[in-house]
């Protein structure tokens, strides 16, 4: 890449990674975020954050050459400094110092009517001759439901009324407590319920959302992405979210809005955000990295409706 002295370049940068996020530097530069949806030559250099604890991933650096114009060709002795590919503190107090322009944050809910608490786990299927740990299958869940996908789409069919495609009983809080950060869970909470269940809630509420990962299986951090809605990202912590802490700690003034948000590694995220009506074949999906079978969020007009991921 052939730049000029002086002057001030905006570099696009786009994940075009499946399921992994990635750390990326400027060997001698220091770069500033404006938005997130010298004589010599630098390297650019980009790897992988994993947070999962024995799982595979590509553990390879990808570089490239950011080079003055007129100047002359030149080793190059200086790479750029990644953090290691688990560094979850790293990346998480990174993403926890974006901020949006005050006129972007006009919209952020100050009062609450409806707050939801969604547990993201990794859970094992049984199944028959799957080379999964003890011989079963991975499966996400959100509040310990993994999604069915039925033979109707979910948003016709509520637009349609057409029954017995999914149930309006999605819960807005885990029906087991647990602790969910913990070490040594519990056996009973690797088996998830199947279901094609949806959360109700009132056309113009205001929403307080906090994703909470879980060390069901393994722990990891989850990207989680609300297609057709930008949410604002008001909170971050690790541990278990604390109803009467976690609070305390949101920014209210300047929060970044997104449509994708990562839940840390043992860890939660709060988010912010009005329901607004959508027009039909318009969905509204949250979905995370381990969506096998296209689970989904879905969002309707008059009012929302959330399956499971």
């Amino acid at each position: 890449m052939e730049v000029k002295h002086g002057k001030t370049y905006l570099l696009r940068i786009v994940n075009a990674v499946m399921d992994e996020s990635l750390f990326l530097a400027v060997a001698q530069h220091k770069l500033v975020v404006v938005g997130t949806d010298a004589s010599r030559s630098y390297y650019l250099a980009a790897a992988a954050y994993s947070s999962a604890f024995g799982a595979g991933f590509d553990n390879t650096t990808t570089t490239a050459i950011l080079h003055y114009q007129s100047s002359p060709p030149q080793k190059h002795s200086n790479d750029p400094l990644l953090p290691p590919h688990d560094a979850t503190l790293a990346s998480t107090e990174f993403t926890r110092r974006l901020r949006s322009p005050p006129a972007a944050a006009k919209n952020l809910p100050t009062e609450v009517d409806t707050r939801v608490l969604i547990t993201a786990s990794v859970n094992l299927l049984n199944c028959s001759g799957c080379a999964g740990p003890f011989g079963k299958r991975f499966a996400a869940s959100l509040n310990n439901i993994s999604f069915v996908p039925p033979s109707t789409d979910v948003l016709q069919a509520y637009y349609r009324r057409i029954g017995g495609v999914f149930e309006a009983d999605f819960p807005e809080k885990p029906a087991r407590e647990f602790d969910y950060t913990g070490e040594n869970l519990p056996g009973e909470v690797l088996a998830a319920e199947m279901g094609t269940r949806a959360l109700v809630v009132e056309y113009n509420a205001s929403v307080e959302m906090v994703l909470q990962g879980t060390n069901v299986v393994a722990s990891d951090n989850h990207p989680m992405h609300m297609h057709g809605y930008g949410f604002y990202v008001v909170g971050w912590g690790f541990g278990n979210f604390d109803p009467e802490k976690g609070p305390l700690g949101y920014n209210l003034d300047d929060p970044p809005q997104e449509t994708t948000v990562g839940i840390p590694k043992d860890g939660w995220v709060a988010l912010r955000g009005v329901v607004a009506a959508l027009s039909f074949g318009e969905a509204s999906d949250v979905g995370d990295e381990y969506s096998y079978s296209g689970q989904k969020w879905g969002s309707f007009s008059h009012q929302i409706a959330s399956s499971t991921s």
